[in-house]
């Protein structure tokens, strides 16, 4: 039996036989103490939120008994352990006239891929942009020439976006299938770490590795990939889809699993002019903000900056007024600003750190919640603009915090030196080109924050333009088994379809479809 003891509160330099010892005394009301078998840490988190910051445990403990689940839920934080989701599955028996099909590598679409084949079932997935090999080659091109390819890009290729984002596997989600997400990601080559971190991450220079395994285990299952190849429109007959068109011809298949991620803008277009339901959902706009890593440590941890126990500071930021949330997204340590276009003449950006996030610089989005009338146009411009004022060729516009709270003429960043596509920036006035109420609250944000953390609105800091990819501008409306509206058979998933914001998150949307396949159909 498997028990989880949650919110062990100790100092920073504790030990793990600390942790053990607090867990087997809190249990020891309802179990043998002499029958505990196993011990590990299953979750590990840091609390800076006072003078004193303190570590706070999650221990897993196995004992040879069984335990009352009724004594269990009289114990302060203790739970059963999450189980695995295909431990006891009973596999459906209806017959397919086809393989699955799954649109789109990224977290989704690889985890819903991965968890058919591993339970038989030989999926085909199909993605626009190139292999992870191939990706790198032609992002790094982009990079250092500004020759963008619009099919393989930070957006687009085998991983998805969260290959060039850091691998943040961060969610708030609370599902029972995170575990298993984390499980698997440490099973394909994840350092070991995630399964106790409660802010996980994997890095980019280590997830390239990880999706080349996820790739090579699918195909070892009887599964296909084929990179190269977009999705252009869907057959369906009496509710169900039999077939989609592709770059390279039409594809045969049983069921369709739609994972394509926030920025297939062409496939949106497709299914909104089709007779396939979705709706405008809000989504954040604003910038990226730059200031020096040791300063974020010092303000969070203060006198415990730099313990070998404490990983680099994190933040997550917010603040509310009426129907206006300003607040952060997507926080790097030691990270960069990233250029993440994927259409010809437009700025977007994205922060990534690798796995040591050891850079001069941290780096988050600092974004306004926005529900225009036709959101993919309302990205476009800001895009556009944006490359525009930062003179073309993909440079982007920057501007100091202090000259956008003043609303002055930009002057070049002194102390904090821009990230982005190795300094390829252009000093400008970001706020005359984001709406008056995003400009307004990113203001009032920063003040709100500066309280927060001393030092979050010092003047140097840099401030990078646009963010506009945080999530899907669609929701692609879908029933309690994950069907869309009026299909039985296509499964609508992950950042794209509107139902998960992050790698975590998305996976496990993945792996749900993956289940509602598995319980309806047969293998065979």
């Amino acid at each position: 039996m498997k028990i989880v003891v949650r919110n062990i509160r100790l100092p920073v330099d504790s030990r793990l036989s600390d942790v053990k010892e607090q867990a087997y005394s809190r249990l020891s009301a309802v179990a043998d103490v002499s029958k505990l078998s196993g011990f590990s840490v299953c979750r590990k988190s840091v609390d800076a939120r006072h003078r004193e910051v303190t570590l706070v445990y999650s221990a897993l403990v196995e004992t040879e008994e069984t335990v009352d689940e009724k004594k269990l839920a009289s114990v302060d934080s203790c739970i059963l352990a999450e189980r695995d989701p295909f431990e006891n599955i009973e596999k459906g028996v209806k017959k397919a006239d086809g393989r699955p099909l799954v649109v789109g590598f990224g977290p989704c679409g690889m985890f819903a891929a991965l968890s058919l084949a591993e339970q038989g079932y030989k999926p085909i997935v199909i993605e626009r942009g190139a292999s992870v090999t191939e990706r790198m080659f032609r992002v790094g091109r982009f990079l250092s020439t500004g020759e963008l390819d619009c099919n393989t890009n930070i957006q687009f290729g085998a991983g998805g976006a969260g290959t060039f984002s850091d691998g943040k596997l961060v969610t708030r989600i609370n599902d029972g299938n995170v575990r298993y997400v984390l499980e698997k990601f440490a099973e394909l080559g994840a350092p070991a770490e995630i399964l106790t971190e409660a802010k996980p991450h994997i890095g980019t220079d280590k997830l390239i590795k990880i999706v080349s395994n996820i790739d090579a285990r699918i195909r070892a299952l009887g599964g296909e990939i084929r990179y190269g190849t977009c999705l252009r429109s869907i057959n369906a007959k009496d509710g169900r889809v039999i077939s989609v068109v592709t770059d390279d011809g039409e594809i045969k298949c049983g069921q369709l699993i739609l994972a394509i991620g926030h920025s297939s803008r062409d496939t949106l277009s497709y299914l909104l002019s089709s007779s396939y339901t979705l709706t405008p959902k809000p989504f954040s706009v604003g910038v990226r903000i730059e200031h020096l890593r040791e300063d974020i440590d010092k303000a969070i941890y203060g006198k415990y900056a730099g313990h070998k126990n404490l990983a680099h500071a994190e933040y997550a930021l917010s603040y509310r007024r009426n129907d206006d949330c300003v607040y952060s997204f997507c926080m790097c340590p030691g990270g960069e600003v990233i250029a993440a276009a994927s259409e010809e003449n437009g700025v977007v950006t994205n922060g990534m750190s690798r796995y040591a996030r050891n850079g001069v610089n941290s780096n988050a989005a600092l974004v306004v919640n926005v529900a225009p009338d036709d959101p993919v146009e309302f990205q476009r411009k800001l895009e556009r603009d944006a490359f525009r004022i930062g003179g073309g060729n993909y440079a982007a516009p920057v501007q100091t915090v202090g000259d956008f709270l003043s609303g002055k003429a930009s002057r070049s960043p002194g102390r904090i030196t821009p990230t982005y596509m190795h300094g390829k920036t252009q000093v400008a006035r970001i706020d005359r080109i984001l709406p008056e109420r995003v400009t307004e609250m990113l203001k009032t944000g920063l003040k709100v924050f500066n309280g927060r953390i001393a030092g979050f609105a010092v003047p140097d800091a840099v401030l990078t333009g646009v963010e506009t990819r945080t999530s899907s501008p669609y929701r692609i409306n879908r029933t309690e088994e994950m069907k869309a509206i009026g299909y039985e058979n296509l499964y609508p998933c992950g950042e794209g379809a509107g139902y998960a914001g992050g790698i975590t998150s998305a996976a496990v949307d993945g792996v749900e479809a993956a289940i509602q396949i598995i319980k309806e159909y047969s293998p065979d």
